[in-house]
């Protein structure tokens, strides 16, 4: 409840708010273009990852580069959300001195930092029971339930913000389900084994000894 005493530390200005998140989710988006080079990625794959974004939504863009922040978490290495914050403020601002008031003001800050982390920093968590695993999400959610032998989460590759299936084994056999909260089968339990590829089609598997290409789809090549 916000009340005369706490309006500072509680008030949020919505206009505020939405365009501070704006500038974050572009330094967010930069620090992604910092992480793709640093990898060793092509011009090419950085313009193919703000092709992705383009289209979408604030909301939207925001759920699809913390999606890739939890499967690539290398990309928040050495970086400073308070830097992160500071530069959004800057563009956000229209005189020095406001700025200055925004960088002053802590309740503000930490209101603000608190919202980049539970907006950005959404990590799944594998868990055991009984020898067996699944994954919760961010929340404590339950994505796969933990009856699988093996789980194996999927990097997303560097241009691509699609959502990778998850390398699973149940009954001694290996596939890929989805992490979508229903359990989806995207390639039935009936491979030897399934090795993760760097390019297209992502999936290699053998079956009776032969060996064969999978695509994210579950098809096989």
């Amino acid at each position: 409840m916000i009340t005369q005493d706490n309006f500072n530390k509680e008030f949020a200005d919505p206009i505020e708010e939405r365009q501070i998140r704006h500038f974050v989710c572009k330094e967010m988006s930069r620090q992604i273009h910092r992480y793709i080079k640093a990898m060793r990625g092509s011009k090419q794959q950085m313009l193919r990852f703000e092709e992705h974004l383009g289209d979408m939504t604030l909301e939207e863009k925001e759920q699809a580069i913390a999606r890739y922040i939890d499967l690539n978490r290398k990309v928040l290495h050495g970086l400073d959300m308070k830097v992160v914050l500071a530069r959004a403020m800057a563009n956000y601002s229209d005189t020095y001195d406001f700025l200055l008031t925004l960088l002053n003001d802590n309740d503000r800050m930490e209101r603000y930092l608190a919202l980049i982390r539970e907006l950005y920093i959404q990590y799944h968590e594998v868990i055991e029971r009984d020898g067996l695993f699944g994954i919760l999400d961010h929340r404590g959610k339950t994505i796969l339930s933990p009856k699988y032998e093996f789980l194996r989460t999927c990097y997303v590759y560097v241009d691509d913000l699609r959502t990778m299936p998850i390398i699973a084994q149940l009954n001694g056999k290996m596939g890929l389900v989805s992490p979508d909260g229903s359990e989806s089968i995207v390639a039935p339990f009936i491979y030897d084994s399934i090795a993760l590829r760097d390019e297209p089609p992502y999936f290699e598997v053998r079956r009776d000894g032969k060996t064969l290409l999978l695509t994210t789809d579950g098809v096989e090549k």
